[in-house]
């Protein structure tokens, strides 16, 4: 489904994303995993096509997508939806519209401005609202909501564009571990039972753990590990995060309780 080969971006004299390749061949959930300033969110901002590479190919089944313009690279962003890490929702604007939102490009300027939607389309966003356990927030405007709820109505106007992928940077950053665990489970649910490639930056090593099905490690803007969750041992983790320092704070920022025998016995290899 996907294969990226050579994708580079500078920013003046400096690779922030350093000639990355790598094949995703079915719908898996990737978590990219990294100190602050890797590249990995420059690199799914250049998937999305917020950013433009420097060079490299991204190809989704087949159609490099660095190279749409236009209306072509629009359509793109629809069928590669993008979750942020502060939701980017409108907080006076209730939570249904948010969700509508998610296909405003579908609609035309003047149906935008009064608001106005089909049936069809409110129908839907009220659907996958209830499928994300929180329907009952629909009226409400989204800055009356918990950070977690926030999150999920992003995930559920990522879903309304119904689309191939997932891209999610860092969305559990600034959230509790509870709410962090929910928003987690939810997209694992949509990777598994929807059949969407899910690829998430990730900040603790548990989580990639407990989540993923591959994890690429980032440093300096190169791909410095690409494996199993299992393959993550102690010295791949320490190579990916390099000092100790950074290393210990992505082995003990447990951003979600862990509470099964693999999780612990992972934990206490991380941190012996």
């Amino acid at each position: 489904m996907l294969d990226v080969q050579g994708v580079t971006r500078m920013f003046g004299q400096k690779a922030a994303v350093d000639n990355i390749s790598f094949h995703v061949d079915r719908p898996a959930f990737v978590g990219i995993i990294g100190r602050s300033g890797a590249g990995k969110s420059t690199f799914l901002r250049m998937m999305n096509r917020l950013l433009d590479a420097s060079s490299g190919q991204i190809r989704v089944d087949g159609r490099d997508v660095l190279a749409l313009k236009g209306a072509e690279a629009r359509a793109w962003q629809s069928q590669c939806a993008m979750i942020f890490q502060q939701f980017n929702l409108v907080p006076r604007m209730d939570v249904a519209s948010n969700v509508l939102h998610g296909i405003l490009n579908r609609r035309s300027t003047l149906q935008t401005m009064f608001n106005l939607w089909p049936r069809a389309d409110i129908l839907k966003a009220l659907e996958i609202l209830d499928r994300l356990g929180i329907s009952e927030q629909a009226t409400k405007r989204a800055e009356a909501l918990s950070g977690g709820q926030q999150q999920r109505v992003a995930i559920a106007r990522a879903l309304m564009q119904d689309p191939k992928i997932i891209l999610a940077d860092e969305p559990i950053a600034s959230l509790d571990p509870m709410n962090a665990q929910v928003v987690m489970d939810t997209l694992k649910r949509i990777n598994v039972e929807d059949g969407r490639m899910v690829i998430a930056n990730l900040h603790t090593l548990d989580t990639a753990r407990r989540y993923c099905d591959r994890v690429i490690g980032m440093r300096d803007g190169r791909i410095v590990f690409d494996g199993t969750p299992e393959q993550l041992s102690t010295g791949v983790a320490r190579d990916i995060y390099g000092a100790d320092d950074s290393f210990n704070e992505a082995a003990t920022s447990t951003s979600i309780p862990t509470d099964t025998t693999a999780d612990r016995a992972f934990a206490d290899v991380l941190l012996s």
